[in-house]
């Protein structure tokens, strides 16, 4: 709850999110507490909240704030629970800093030690952001905004699911998806619909994706996309369903 709540503090994309997650883990917080950090922060922005209620209203934004913690704490509380830690690669569970006699570090010691793991870190998956990135824009830019209006209109059953498909191959922070939520909704998008794209795009970019592929490994990837992928399918239908209590 507390790894859930801090997310909302931190104004990070979920890409920025997964270095912060690797420091955590390696620093020897439970993976579970580190994966409901890494649903929140890119999820749920407390400066976000006002952009929302601005185009939509006070109601729809705490509650959009609300349903993203609680799907960060059911996140992380589920990972906990499958004991899922020999799933996340070595050189992330290599507790380099515990070994060290803190006291004995100075300043220019730990500033060294911090510029020695940011090197590590880097050479090991800048080619990977690269790659997301780039194919993360290429799709973000190619998806013409009218098509997906016609494609998640109210009158499809299976909008919410298709609006969190299209949303996971692009990428953008919560700020990026306000305008395309304001135009989807101007033209008939059910607020679920519109709010299951949001937080797809945001807590489940391909380009974070990729990234995250190279810090765990498969099968901890596959559960973790699934138990955020559901949950947000889950919220997307009962913001459809229960809408008219929003508006």
């Amino acid at each position: 709850m507390i790894a859930a709540l801090l997310g909302t503090i931190t104004p990070f994309c979920s890409c920025s999110s997964i270095p912060l997650f690797i420091g955590f883990t390696n620093a020897g917080l439970p993976i579970g507490v580190t994966f409901s950090f890494l649903i929140s922060s890119p999820l749920v922005d407390l400066a976000s909240i006002i952009l929302l209620a601005s185009i939509f209203n006070w109601k729809i934004a705490i509650s959009y704030v609300i349903v993203g913690v609680l799907l960060a704490i059911a996140g992380g509380t589920i990972i906990s629970r499958l004991k899922l830690e020999k799933y996340v690669e070595p050189f992330v569970m290599e507790n380099k800093l515990m070994q060290l006699d803190e006291r004995a570090l100075t300043k220019k010691d730990r500033f060294v030690f911090a510029k020695d793991q940011v090197a590590s870190i880097v050479k090991k998956v800048w080619l990977y952001i690269f790659i997301g990135v780039g194919i993360g824009a290429l799709i973000h830019n190619w998806i013409p905004q009218n098509i997906i209006a016609a494609v998640l209109g109210k009158n499809n059953i299976f909008s919410v699911v298709i609006a969190t498909l299209i949303g996971v191959p692009m990428y953008a922070d919560i700020f990026g998806t306000l305008p395309v939520a304001e135009a989807l909704v101007s033209k008939g998008v059910g607020i679920g619909t519109v709010l299951s794209l949001m937080m797809a795009v945001t807590a489940l970019s391909l380009p974070s994706l990729i990234l995250l592929k190279k810090v765990v490994k498969m099968k901890l990837l596959i559960i973790f996309t699934l138990i955020v992928t559901i949950g947000i399918i889950i919220i997307g239908y009962a913001f459809n369903a229960l809408g008219f209590l929003l508006i």
